[in-house]
């Protein structure tokens, strides 16, 4: 009797049509909760119930969590083709070569394309092709619109909608016309995607879109996989060489400007051997991205050094790393770029390289304002992941890895311990943080703390080096610790002057005055010797004062002590 109770779970039969196309077409044998309910809003709406409501749907899912999947189904069960909207071509192309390798049959409309390819792809339409994948700039051509409002189309996806409030404002002016465009299509539904919105966002996609009402459905906006470090660094270029060799590849650098993707794409080449990275951006040609894009996904141990501009959605599912060399403006922008790790749901490193030229730059936006939240990521003391799902407007979530939780983790352990007095722990504790510390702990104790070292440096050997001969010591000590991690000498005169540049913008060292003529010296022990002498001083003047009985002469000593005390 309980042999015949027995079975097997591939032999479940899966009465859910849509839980059935999942398993023919993908082999997926498991549709998370929030897919089910995205999917079943999109088939309800197509089919007339509740379409004010449904037929309008904001779906906020973390990267990695299968948003594909939510409207390439109903496209296999609607009787009608499905318009899928992306941002960028590289993300069109990715999505166009996946749905072809996945059997789906699908058609993309880009600028670029002659009268005969897109006659093409109307006849592909016409046999059944049930995805249509292209941009809003190629929608607004309003002879191509005519020709798909003839197409009977029964569900727009809009892929990353984020962008509609990112880029619609500024230099994707069209994003603000697919309200209209969608008017003119006549689609009974419209869902759009997008891993990361705080509630303005939120509003003004549901503003250009909708006409300012939506459905949300969202779900957990954490990623546990992905771990948060912060470092805060001078020379960022080096830093990014020394995180290329330590930390786990694939790796993506993103950068902020197409010049900075060439420039660093070119350092790795150079320090680690030809073919080590490449760059990517949006300036390069359409079969050089292809081949750049090919190049990466096929790559187990590569380094990408891009821009925004490649990332958005491509679903290469290895990458273990991501460094920011420069800090994109917003919250949501930097758990999107982030977000490109670890989505086969292995542990992937984000590291940001935060410097003092950044900090005065987020220093000049307001406080409420979205652009500070990143700010508030890179320096605040408590858990960065909490900042981030804060910035989202999202749900409490236990931090499964930040380097501020694992530091005070980390502290809690070593400070624990039977027949240790707590002071003596606590001391031990205190002279290894402070010691300077080669080991291989993680992301950001690999990279040494340049600024940082560099003014310990000074501070232990006060008044010994002068402006010169502390360059050859510094870039000295610095390849020391890193070529045990890198094997190259990485350090060099431009990575000195930035150290250089931010210690002295932070008003930490200067350069002494006689009898240390060009001798380098901290700023703190110059006002406390400063701050010592005055009160030296004062005390002094006041004795003289005191036993001072002639008025004269006593009028004389206060000036003189205004005099003196001037001169500190």
């Amino acid at each position: 009797m309980e042999e015949n109770l027995k079975f097997d779970a591939d032999e479940i039969f899966y009465d859910d049509p849509a839980a059935q196309a999942a398993l023919e077409n993908y082999g997926i044998k498991y549709l998370f909760p929030w897919q089910r309910l995205v999917i079943a809003n999109i088939l309800d709406a197509a089919k007339g119930e509740d379409r004010e409501v449904l037929g309008k749907q904001i779906v906020l899912l973390p990267t990695g969590a299968g948003k594909s999947l939510c409207f390439q189904i109903p496209a296999i069960l609607l009787d009608g083709p499905t318009l899928v909207i992306y941002p960028l071509l590289a993300l069109m192309s990715d999505q166009y070569r996946r749905m072809k390798e996945g059997g789906m049959e699908c058609v993309i409309f880009r600028g670029g394309q002659d009268e005969k390819e897109r006659q093409e792809n109307f006849r592909q339409l016409e046999k059944g092709a049930k995805i249509i994948i292209a941009n809003p700039e190629v929608l607004s051509n309003q002879k191509l619109l005519e020709q798909l409002c003839k197409c009977g189309i029964k569900h727009v996806a809009i892929d990353e909608a984020h962008c509609v409030s990112e880029w619609g404002d500024t230099f994707r002016p069209l994003y603000l016309e697919l309200g209209s465009i969608l008017k003119k299509l006549n689609v009974p539904v419209v869902t759009a995607f997008t891993a990361t919105a705080s509630p303005e966002v939120l509003t003004r996609i549901a503003q250009v879109l909708f006409d300012g009402e939506a459905h949300i459905v969202r779900s957990d906006s954490d990623r546990p996989n992905i771990h948060y470090y912060v470092k805060k660094v001078a020379a960022k270029k080096t830093a990014a060489l020394i995180l290329a060799k330590t930390e786990p590849r694939p790796m993506i650098i993103f950068c902020g400007t197409r010049s900075r993707t060439e420039d660093m794409a070119q350092e790795l080449n150079t320090a680690y051997g030809e073919g080590t990275a490449k760059f990517y951006h949006a300036g390069l040609e359409r079969e050089e991205k292809n081949d750049i894009e090919q190049w990466f996904f096929n790559q187990k141990d590569a380094v990408l050094c891009a821009t925004c501009a490649y990332g958005m959605g491509v679903d290469k599912k290895d990458i273990h790393t991501v460094v920011h060399l420069d800090p994109p403006l917003t919250a949501e922008a930097y758990i999107q770029e982030a977000g490109r790790g670890g989505r086969d749901g292995s542990v992937a490193n984000a590291i940001l390289l935060w410097s003092q030229e950044d900090r005065v730059k987020f220093a000049q936006f307001p406080v409420s304002s979205r652009n500070s939240a990143l700010r508030l990521f890179a320096e605040t003391t408590e858990c960065r992941r909490q900042i981030l799902l804060d910035a989202l407007g999202a749900e409490q979530a236990v931090c499964s890895g930040c380097d501020i939780c694992d530091s005070k983790a980390n502290r809690k352990k070593r400070m624990s311990g039977y027949g240790i007095p707590l002071l003596q722990k606590f001391k031990e504790f205190n002279d290894e943080k402070n010691r300077i510390s080669t080991k291989n702990e993680m992301p950001g104790c690999r990279v040494p703390s340049d600024y940082e070292l560099a003014y310990k440096f000074v501070s232990f050997a006060e008044k010994y080096f002068s402006v010169e001969t502390f360059e050859t010591a510094l870039i000295k000590l610095l390849n020391e610790i890193t070529v045990k991690f890198t094997g190259v000498y990485v350090w060099d005169h431009s990575g000195y002057m930035q150290i250089i540049s931010a210690l002295k913008s932070q008003h930490r060292i200067k350069q002494l005055n006689w009898p240390w003529e060009n001798r380098l010296g901290t700023c703190d022990r110059v006002k406390e010797r400063k701050k010592k002498i005055k009160r030296f001083v004062k005390l002094k003047l006041l004795v003289l004062v005191k036993h001072c009985r002639k008025k004269p002469l006593n009028r004389l000593l206060f000036q003189l002590q205004e005099q003196v005390l001037g001169l500190f």
